[in-house]
């Protein structure tokens, strides 16, 4: 399963996240694959895809980044997977 994840830095600040990321890296869970991510031009938001097949897994990893930052989790699908869903519809 595929999920965006929307990362809110607290205080629209990112330093003290990009601190940690550099001691400590992601943080992430054995089985939790980060995809890639972006990050809004006043660098107070990042929009990453995670993949795992545990939602526990991301949960844990936002328990490690809590105190930094506020997080939105969408599940989603690739363009093509909806297709193949809505095939049927159409």
């Amino acid at each position: 399963m595929r999920y965006m994840i929307i990362e809110h830095f607290r205080h629209g600040d990112p330093l003290p996240v990009y601190r940690r990321f550099r001691d400590r890296g992601r943080l992430a869970p054995d089985g939790l694959c980060y995809v890639d991510s972006w990050v809004t031009h006043d660098l107070a938001h990042c929009y990453q895809v995670m993949e795992c097949d545990d939602r526990a897994l991301i949960d844990a990893w936002i328990a490690q980044w809590s105190d930094l930052v506020d997080f939105e989790v969408i599940p989603i699908h690739t363009s093509a997977e909806v297709r193949e869903i809505v095939a049927p519809r159409l």
